[in-house]
């Protein structure tokens, strides 16, 4: 049987992580690993008193955290989870299943039927018709499978292999469409499940929305540039 792991992707999570980390199905996978971007708040000891591996950056980054998790991962099948209470810990055995169907990558998406973005109680859904632009974008340059709805979202499963042929080198929070745009470029195998995106718990987010949409935009342009040479 294919090896699974979970990687825990974290940075200053103390108030949330201590309501998460019990929620998430520990048999789900054979080992559970953080990768931490430098946590001053107790993250760190919390996440180690509960037996597992941390694993620091030497150099923050989203991307970063990434790539560090596939590497030091066990599993060829590796699930990246936040555990910030935004994403459903429940989803976490469909990633696998579904990567264990033969798929490449997996997306927990919170835009296609049966899905729920945490904006979805409001009229206004600027962070949503964003996400969906820079999606619509991606699925009309590069891809030539399945329309993939959500391009954006960390929470995804992928194989060791992929994440070696998709040679990212995005070290910032634009590193999941990376991913979605060179899976398309590879033509590897894409598949969704919808999530139910929840409410933080704890913390605030790091991504700055007009520093970060800018960031997207950059990368968008340099996916546009570099083509399929890298």
């Amino acid at each position: 049987m294919t090896k699974r792991t979970i990687v825990l992707l974290t940075f200053n999570e103390i108030e949330a992580a201590p309501k998460v980390i019990g929620t998430i199905p520990k048999d789900a996978a054979d080992e559970i690993i953080a990768v931490d971007g430098g946590s001053k708040d107790g993250t760190i000891d919390f996440l180690k008193s509960k037996g597992l591996r941390v694993v620091v950056q030497q150099e923050r980054g989203r991307g970063i955290a990434f790539r560090l998790g596939a590497q030091e991962a066990k599993g060829e099948h590796v699930v990246f989870y936040s555990p910030d209470g935004n994403e459903d810990a429940k989803d976490i055995p469909r990633l696998f299943a579904a990567l264990a169907e033969g798929y490449d990558m997996v997306i927990a998406s919170r835009m296609m039927k049966g899905a729920f973005n945490e904006e979805d109680v409001h009229w206004w859904r600027p962070r949503k018709w964003v996400n969906q632009s820079f999606t619509l974008a991606a699925n009309m340059l590069w891809n030539r499978g399945d329309y993939v709805t959500d391009t954006i979202n960390g929470f995804r499963g992928v194989t060791k292999a992929a994440m070696t042929r998709m040679a990212t080198d995005e070290k910032g929070f634009p590193i999941e469409y990376q991913m979605s745009i060179r899976a398309m470029k590879l033509g590897l195998k894409i598949k969704e499940i919808p999530t139910h995106e929840g409410q933080r718990v704890g913390g605030a987010s790091t991504a700055e929305s007009w520093p970060t949409g800018k960031r997207f935009v950059r990368k968008f342009l340099d996916e546009i540039a570099v083509g399929s040479s890298f």
